[in-house]
């Protein structure tokens, strides 16, 4: 007699959509608030707060509906599916915002690092300043943005999902 295993997919499309959609709600409120530049600090764990919470639970789940089984590689799975379909969802946010709502968003981000750049750095030239720029410029369009998030958001959700898969591992008693 085999068991049944709970399929994957189900979790990861469910709470990747709540997680992806917490995270462009997150963005708006920056966005509203003028923090969209340059986030207060709280902004950034209240983010990580609720990815965390979300892969947890959509893992937890996933072991539920697995009759209280639960392996490492599955726990990872249902991480980084959840931060991928999250992912795709707050990337697609961070175009719009930087194409339709900021169209001069990429210069208003380099200005606020260049004032940075010089304030905490005096012997810097704008000549150093330039250079770095133009090195820099092959990293800066939007969909450059969107390919970052996604593996930024996918490494966090592997992190997450093997932390978390390590905790509540549960192995299937041996089937003779």
């Amino acid at each position: 007699m085999e068991a049944q295993q709970a399929k994957a997919r189900k979790f990861v499309l469910n709470y990747g959509l709540i997680l992806g959609i917490l995270l462009v709600l997150l963005g708006v409120i920056m966005y509203v608030l003028n923090y969209h530049l340059k986030p207060h600090w709280s902004f950034m764990v209240i983010t990580f707060a609720v990815f965390i919470a979300v892969v947890v639970y959509g893992i937890k789940g996933y072991k539920k509906e697995n009759g209280g089984f639960l392996s490492i590689g599955e726990a990872i799975k249902v991480a980084v599916g959840i931060a991928l379909i999250a992912a795709i969802i707050s990337g697609l946010w961070v175009v719009v915002l930087s194409t339709i709502l900021e169209p001069d968003y990429m210069e208003q981000a380099i200005e606020l690092q260049k004032q940075e750049a010089f304030a905490n750095n005096p012997a810097l030239t704008e000549e150093q300043w330039e250079k770095g720029l133009e090195m820099s410029a092959a990293f800066r369009g939007p969909w450059i943005t969107f390919a970052f998030t996604l593996v930024v958001d996918m490494l966090f959700g592997l992190i997450v999902g093997l932390i978390a898969g390590a905790i509540m591992k549960q192995r299937r008693p041996y089937e003779v």
